[in-house]
């Protein structure tokens, strides 16, 4: 899900594009969780049929063969209907147009994008519209990305470990390209800009912290703009265009000023909370699936900051800021989702402690397996063991977000009924987590495969990546029409890209 209202911003947060040594692409990173509300698409679970594909910048590059899908399904919100006599108004999510590709499929915005971006789709009408398909490239040409630049950049030496290519959004500008050298930082494995903040990765687990902004002004070397003439090196060009590229024109010459560091097992750090707070895992591995939420200001441990789900699975939870501003924690396992909430202590303003603002279960009970052996004497020997939280028979959370403009949040749960899962997804109220709605999908759920999920207020959208680069998409939409009868058929036009 992306955020419709960040397009009237007027300063947006800087894009940022990694570029390794070895590799010439320079390659949008996704920022860090923010302190605004954005539309986040639902998009966590990547099983064995991934096959090394980015999970949130997929690039289409082949064929789309669309089918067509009639099931209808329905349900309602609690209280619906109850102000109409003799008739009962409803929703139901319909699965109205569903297409197979050799390639990834990406979405955004409402528009599905097909071959290396040359086939878009609208998915906002009542059904789905072809906008555009540009001509093919001649085979000298190779559409990369989206955002995505191709350049040279200045000489590489063994010592650099990236570039960072830096560009603001709205207008769209260049700031610069900075070199991550470990001869400043030392021996780092990963480096990442994200609000204004570089932030650095070592092997050990510490994480620090520098301003950009600070760097940007003590380090860059000439200012560049994209598309204009431009003398690096002796040598003349134009900005951004082949053979000249982007200068690598921001170079830290010296140790930058540190604003924060702290260690964390697999260099897992995340700000948020309403004041500044931090979540990290003690730096042992037998910590992991331990989370320690500390004060920005001293670093003091919050009371009850130290969250660890009681489960037995083979997948990790996993923890986050809430991405709407409230300053609460979501906390997910196989079997629960807990809401945290961040607040002073009484009689203590300096001070805060966590706690349980609502907590929403699986559909699931509690069994317990019997083994039964019999032994050479012919006595019968039953032991119970109980079944991993994350069975994939019982009812398991895959992805939870949040919709900001409807103020819901948004789980898909997955059952595996005999030899195929079953996915439903459920919308509960961000502020209690009532359950308002439960949209069960059509089509079978593997958790071996790649799954995103996207719902855009009146649609969803569910994408899979399947093994040996088969890519399926399904799309679902709203419909209020208590008269169409489920599982009518209805010829939803060919798209052919």
């Amino acid at each position: 899900m992306t955020n419709r209202k960040a397009d009237t911003q007027t300063k947006r947060d800087q894009e940022v594009a990694a570029q390794r040594p070895q590799d010439s692409r320079l390659t949008p990173l996704a920022p860090a969780e923010k302190r605004t509300s954005p539309r986040h698409r639902l998009c966590r679970t990547q099983g064995a049929g991934s096959d090394g594909a980015r999970p949130h910048a997929p690039r289409p590059d082949g064929n789309c063969s669309p089918g067509r899908s009639q099931r209808a399904l329905e349900t309602t919100f609690p209280g619906e209907g109850a102000t109409t006599a003799g008739h009962e108004e409803s929703t139901k999510f319909k699965n109205v147009w569903t297409t197979h590709s050799k390639s990834p499929i990406a979405y955004e915005r409402g528009r599905i994008y097909f071959d290396n971006y040359r086939c878009c789709v609208s998915s906002v009408a009542s059904e789905p519209r072809k906008l555009y398909e540009m001509p093919k490239c001649p085979k000298s040409e190779k559409i990369e990305d989206a955002l995505l630049w191709e350049c040279p950049v200045a000489g590489i030496q063994q010592t650099v470990l990236l570039y960072l290519a830096v560009f603001r959004v709205l207008p769209f500008s260049l700031v610069g390209i900075v070199e991550i050298n470990k001869r400043i930082f030392g021996n780092i494995t990963d480096a990442t800009l994200s609000h204004g903040i570089l932030i650095v990765m070592y092997s050990s687990g510490l994480v620090r912290l520098y301003s950009f902004q600070a760097i940007t002004e003590q380090f860059m070397q000439q200012k560049l703009d994209l598309g204009c003439a431009c003398r690096w090196g002796g040598t003349a060009g134009t900005v951004g265009e082949a053979p000249f590229g982007i200068p690598c024109n921001i170079k830290i010459t010296d140790s930058p000023p540190l604003l924060f560091e702290v260690s964390s097992l697999e260099n897992a750090f995340q700000i948020g909370g309403h004041p500044w707070h931090y979540i990290i895992t003690p730096n042992k591995k037998k910590q992991k699936g331990v989370f320690h939420i500390c004060a920005l200001k001293d670093n003091s441990l919050a009371k009850n900051g130290i969250q660890e789900m009681d489960c037995c699975s083979l997948e990790s939870d996993w923890i986050y800021f809430h991405p709407d501003a409230s300053g609460r924690i979501i906390h997910v396992g196989p079997n629960q989702i807990k809401i945290l909430k961040l607040s002073e202590i009484e009689n203590n303003s300096s001070q805060h402690q966590i706690s349980e603002d609502f907590v929403i279960l699986a559909n699931r009970e509690n069994k317990k397996e019997n083994l039964i052996t019999v032994t050479a004497s012919g006595r019968v020997v039953k032991k119970s063991f109980t079944l991993l939280d994350d069975d994939p028979e019982q009812e398991t959370f895959k992805i939870v977000d949040y919709e900001d403009e409807l103020d819901l949040l948004s789980v898909v749960a997955v059952t595996q009924i005999d030899a195929e899962g079953k996915a439903h997804l459920d919308f509960h109220c961000n502020e209690y987590g009532t359950l308002l709605k439960s949209i069960p999908l059509v089509e079978s759920w593997d958790v071996t495969y790649s799954h995103e999920v996207y719902f855009d207020r009146d649609l969803v959208l569910h994408i899979e990546q399947k093994p040996n680069r088969v890519f399926s998409c399904y799309v679902y939409q709203m419909v209020c029409d208590p008269g169409e009868e489920e599982g009518e058929e209805e010829e939803i036009p060919n798209i052919n890209c």
